[in-house]
């Protein structure tokens, strides 16, 4: 069996492309929906094939590293209109990433906005290998009517629901269909020495040979082959799967490209389903894997296969099932006999750009909630599950609002448990804005030994950033040198809240002078005093309300980076500069320092802007002073 997985800008018509490929040889497809991806079984010519059906939308495309982990070639299905080649540059990027042979489909040619050559040259702008135009189209009123195959130099006529017929070259297509057959070889022989010798000496190449010549470049990935078409009219499907069955690499090759020894499959994907469990969507590797034998360091459980009930006892070697009973199996890992390695970075997808917390609706199923939350991480990997450091609360990180969408479904349809989420708030902290200098005296008496400790401190600002610092240099032993680190200890316990209600940072305590007595003086009262005394400092000392500020690197196509200058100083943010990405052709990296209060409304921009191509990741940077209308917000929130 051989995988592709067929991935693409939304509304480009991916599953209308895998149901004309599945139906090339009539009914007998089986299909099955799996999360945002769509498993599809078929034959061709004899041979078994599978193919993977990512969801549109751009969160998903940060996703489609782990789809690649299965496939021998990726097939970008786009729309045939120059000025929405942009919207594939998120799936080119990922593919590059992941080094899977390529071919491009432009789809729904019936209804092309613009020159095929345009198309290509607009896609080219995004990728850094060739692309290469395999079919030009032939025209007749301004229609497509059919494509002429640069290489065999054969002509095809489009018919509605069937596969194309062959014809005489059309005089008005020749000349355009010798230019673009030049312009072909000549590409193709910047990767061939033999090809370049024969246009050279002014040699007509034989067809076979330069079939032969694709096939390799292909599998090199040193140029993409285009095709047209209009699935959803069968139009072009059946060249676009010959060139598949011809040039896609056989299973051998993702396995180099996974780089695991001993690999024996692949978990590409995972779901949570009632009554079945954890499912893991596997390809097998080398030898194939067998139910009951040794996969990730226990027993494999059994398999279903793909839009049945029940599956084989084995995958061979290139085979996709999906294995239950088998919890040791994640997604998003390479395993062997006896472990479950880490994929390749390309594979991990990109950072979340989402975070909720996530409570029970209902008290009962808190407990539920927690399991459940664990074992979706489990399945998995581009969902990110940590306790929030302010609540304790299930922090979720996750690509987007759709992949939140299917987390929520699946903890109801699921684990049936009903969700509330909400918006972290930002980690403020407080600071002062003066020196102040307190004495504080803590004395109770209850009868028997009382408590005693005299205290006098100064609390000063200190640098951003710094935390806090104590020190002390009170003289003749006023204070006990036993009691000092007491003090110090009740001073840090003050910090936990300020007056404006958040913690407290980026100050010195110094001692400076106290008494003790003799008898009821200790360890609890002078650490007593130490925080009761700092609390009262804090009072008059005059609080600034922190905020955190965030760096932030913005991956973004080079047309919109531009825009990233409003969109920044939109949201309060600092722009600090952009660099021509050096890894992904057509890519810029757009740097801004941005308050956290701001990332979710960073990605609603990026959304719009960018026509959701960009995504960003976002470190802490440092925490900044805030003042005015917006700090007393928060404060009057915090209090509330």
């Amino acid at each position: 069996m051989r995988c592709i997985t067929v991935l693409g800008p939304s509304q480009s018509g991916k599953t209308e492309l895998v149901a004309a490929l599945a139906g090339l040889e009539g009914p007998g497809a089986r299909s099955e929906a799996a999360g945002h991806l769509a498993l599809t079984r078929f034959g061709f010519m004899g041979e078994d094939w599978c193919a993977v059906d990512v969801a549109g939308g751009p969160e998903f495309a940060r996703m489609g590293g782990a789809a690649l982990l299965a496939a021998d070639a990726a097939v970008l299905c786009v729309a045939p209109d120059p000025e929405e080649a942009v919207l594939a540059a998120p799936w080119l990027r990922a593919i590059e990433a992941a080094g899977t042979p390529c071919l491009i489909f432009v789809n729904r040619m019936d209804a092309a906005k613009g020159r095929v050559r345009d198309i290509i040259a607009a896609l080219q702008a995004y990728s850094s290998h060739t692309l290469v135009l395999r079919q030009i189209p032939i025209r007749e009123g301004g229609q497509v009517v059919g494509a002429v195959d640069l290489i065999s130099e054969r002509a095809w006529r489009y018919r509605e629901g069937q596969t194309s017929t062959l014809i005489e070259m059309p005089p008005d297509a020749a000349e355009r269909e010798h230019e673009a057959r030049a312009e072909l070889l000549e590409h193709m022989s910047d990767y061939d020495d033999a090809l370049l010798e024969e246009l050279i000496e002014d040699r007509e190449p034989p067809s076979s040979a330069l079939f032969a010549i694709a096939r390799r470049e292909t599998c090199d990935r040193v140029t993409i082959p285009a095709f047209l078409g209009a699935a959803s009219h069968r139009n072009g499907v059946m060249r676009l799967m010959k060139a598949l069955r011809h040039e896609v690499p056989g299973v051998g090759a993702l396995r180099e490209r996974l780089g695991a020894k001993d690999a024996l499959a692949v978990g590409f994907h995972a779901q949570i389903r009632k009554h079945l469990g954890k499912c893991t969507v596997l390809r097998a590797l080398d030898e194939g894997v067998a139910a009951g034998a040794p996969l990730a360091g226990a027993g494999l459980g059994s398999f279903l296969d793909i839009g049945g009930k029940t599956g084989p006892d084995r995958l061979a070697p290139g085979e996709v099932g999906i294995a239950v009973k088998s919890d040791q199996l994640d997604a998003g890992r390479v395993f062997t006999a006896a472990a479950a390695l880490p994929v390749p970075d390309w594979a991990k997808g990109c950072p979340p750009a989402l975070t909720r917390i996530v409570t029970p609706a209902h008290e009962r199923d808190e407990v539920r909630l927690s399991a459940a939350l664990a074992r979706l991480a489990e399945a998995d990997p581009m969902l990110r599950l940590a306790p929030d450091e302010a609540s304790g609360q299930a922090r979720l990180s996750l690509q987007g609002p759709m992949h939140l969408r299917q987390t929520l479904a699946t903890l109801a349809d699921s684990f049936g448990v009903e969700v509330q989420t909400h918006t972290p708030t930002p980690r403020y902290l407080e600071t002062i804005s003066e020196s102040v200098d307190e004495h504080y005296r803590h004395r109770k008496q209850s009868g028997g030994a009382g408590q005693f400790a005299d205290i006098s401190i100064t609390v000063a600002p200190a640098a951003r950033g710094s935390g806090f610092a104590f020190a002390e240099v009170v003289k003749g032993g006023v204070v006990p040198k036993n009691y000092i680190p007491s003090v110090e200890e009740g001073a840090r316990d003050a910090l936990d809240r300020g007056p404006l209600g958040f913690p407290v940072t980026d100050l010195s305590v110094t001692l400076t002078d106290g008494k003790h007595h003799a008898v009821d003086s200790s360890d609890h009262a002078f650490r007593t005093a130490g925080r009761m005394g700092l609390r009262e400092a804090l009072g008059r000392a005059g609080s600034v309300l922190l905020q955190p500020i965030e760096r932030v690197d913005i991956h973004v196509p080079s047309v919109y980076a531009g825009a990233m200058v409003s969109v920044i100083s939109g949201l309060k943010g600092q722009v600090l500069g952009f660099d021509r990405d050096p890894l992904y052709r057509g890519w810029d990296v757009f740097r801004a320092l941005l308050p956290a209060s701001s990332e979710e409304d960073l990605q609603l921009a990026l959304g719009s802007s960018t026509q959701g191509t960009a995504w960003h990741e976002a470190t802490f940077d440092h925490y900044e002073e805030i003042y005015g209308r917006e700090a007393e917000r928060i404060a009057r929130e915090r209090a509330a």
